[in-house]
C-alpha cells in the first residue's frame, strides 16, 4: 500500500472569528486498492508545533464515536480530512497531519504564520 499525504492550511484572521482550517488529503499512489481501517470516528490527527513544542492538538478535549469503520481508496483515489484551530495564537508554526488508520502510516507537514 502506497499512500501520499498533502496538507493545506488557510489562516483567517479577520479579528472576529480567527481560525486556521486544515485539509489533509491522502492519495493512494499504489497500483492496488488500499483498505483503511479506523478504530474510531477520528480519521486524522492534526498537531500544531512551535519549534517542536506542541501548542494545539485537534483531538485534545474531544470525544469521538467508538465506531470501527473502513474506507477503500482505489489507485489514484484521494480522501480529504479537515480540522479547524479556533482562536489561534500568533506566531510561526509547523503543522503535522497524520492518518489514524490501523497498520497504515501517512503524514504531511506544512508551515503557517498566524499574524498578530
Amino acid at each position: 500500500m502506497a499512500l501520499e499525504g498533502t496538507l493545506e492550511a488557510d489562516v483567517s484572521t479577520s479579528g472576529i472569528d480567527d481560525a486556521v482550517t486544515f485539509e489533509f488529503t491522502v492519495t493512494n499512489t499504489g497500483s492496488s486498492a488500499a483498505e483503511l481501517q479506523f478504530p474510531d470516528a477520528a480519521k486524522a490527527e492534526f498537531v500544531v508545533e512551535d519549534e517542536g513544542r506542541e501548542v494545539w492538538r485537534f483531538s485534545d478535549g474531544r470525544m469521538f464515536a467508538q465506531v470501527v469503520s473502513s474506507e477503500r481508496l482505489a489507485p489514484d483515489e484521494s480522501a480529504t480530512y479537515e480540522a479547524e484551530w479556533s482562536d489561534p495564537q500568533s506566531g510561526e508554526f509547523t503543522v503535522v497531519a497524520e492518518l489514524r488508520a490501523r497498520e497504515t502510516t501517512c503524514e504531511a507537514r506544512t508551515s503557517i504564520t498566524v499574524p498578530e
